[in-house]
């Protein structure tokens, strides 16, 4: 079975590959939302380490889905707003084949979360910090980040991207905000 493994904190993945019968039994008949303890599962380089169940996929690749607890396949009429669909015209319901979210043996792949780090660093998921590319959009999520008052002005804090062009010009890219309180709204709600 082959375990990915997400860190939120670094954003950084790994991908694991493991065959042992013996370590494989402390996530067996795990649901998803529940915890597993590293060392159990992947040995003394993941002392102190707890992982949380998020997902996966069995051998044929159907979805394991929250709420349906059960270990095989089923058949679930689903629509709009239910996960492992995506509705393609409007109001149009589906029944389509996905997995229980018990954990098995016929999982090609099981998603884990990194809920609790350990004492050692492991390469690939704990020791380096990826960048996040893209800064938030939204007026109010800038003022968050940044710890803004209401007199600042946001558009001197929206993270901007530089990069060059295939001609060599240097471009800068930053978003257009969003939820912006402009002197043309103001007018247009007063106009209302």
């Amino acid at each position: 079975m082959k375990l990915n493994i997400a860190n939120p904190l670094t954003g950084q993945q790994k991908l694991l590959e493991v065959d042992d019968e013996r370590k494989l039994r402390s996530v067996m008949d795990k649901r998803i939302a529940q915890e597993v303890a590293g060392e159990d599962l992947l040995g003394e380089d993941f002392a102190g380490f707890l992982f949380r169940v998020s997902g996966g996929n069995d051998k044929q690749g159907f979805p394991m889905k929250q709420g349906v607890l059960c270990n095989h396949r089923v058949r679930l009429l689903l629509r709009k707003g239910n996960s492992c669909y995506r509705q393609r015209k409007t109001g149009e319901r589906k029944r389509k084949s996905v997995r229980g979210c018990v954990v098995g043996h016929d999982l090609a792949v099981l998603n884990l979360v990194v809920v609790k780090q350990g004492d050692k660093d492991v390469e690939g998921l704990t020791d380096s910090q990826v960048p996040v590319r893209l800064g938030p959009k939204r007026a109010s999520k800038i003022r968050k980040l940044f710890a803004l008052s209401k007199e600042d002005d946001v558009r001197k804090y929206v993270l901007e991207r530089k990069f060059e062009t295939k001609t060599g010009k240097t471009v800068t890219k930053k978003p257009k905000i969003q939820r912006l309180i402009t002197p043309l709204m103001k007018q247009r709600k007063r106009h209302r």
